[in-house]
C-alpha cells in the first residue's frame, strides 16, 4: 500500500558526482513519515521517469529536493516530482488505513 507521498515538489538541483540518493528537506521527510535511508520512488512529471533510490536529509527549512549520483540523470532543476513510499498493511487494518500525503508549493513548503 502507499505509505507516504510528497506531491508536486520542485527539483532544486542535481549532483551527478555524489554517491546516490535524493536529498530532501527534513521538514518534508518528517511530515511525510519518511526515514533517512528509506527507499523512495521518485516520479518526474516533466519527463516521465520513475526511479527507485533512498532518501537522505538536507538542510532543515531549505526546501531541498536534490537528485544525486545516477539519479541526477532523471531530472533537471525546476522539474516537478512526486516522492512515494510503500508499506505492507495487514488485511484487518485496510478499512481504516490512510497514507500520509503532503502537498507542497513551488518552493517545497507544505501547503
Amino acid at each position: 500500500m502507499l505509505k507516504s507521498k510528497i506531491h508536486r515538489a520542485t527539483l532544486t538541483g542535481t549532483d551527478l558526482d555524489y554517491e546516490g540518493s535524493i536529498t530532501i528537506d527534513p521538514i518534508l521527510l518528517e511530515a511525510a513519515d519518511i526515514l533517512p535511508h528509506e527507499q523512495v520512488h521518485v516520479l518526474n512529471l516533466n519527463n516521465g521517469s520513475r526511479i527507485i533510490t533512498y532518501a537522505i536529509e538536507g538542510e532543515r527549512g531549505s526546501g531541498t529536493m536534490l537528485l544525486n549520483g545516477p539519479a541526477a540523470r532523471a531530472g533537471m532543476i525546476g522539474d516537478v516530482i512526486v516522492i512515494l513510499t510503500y508499506t505492507h498493511v495487514d488485511e484487518k487494518e485496510l478499512a481504516q488505513y490512510k497514507p500520509t500525503i503532503i502537498k507542497v508549493d513551488k518552493f517545497n513548503h507544505i501547503n
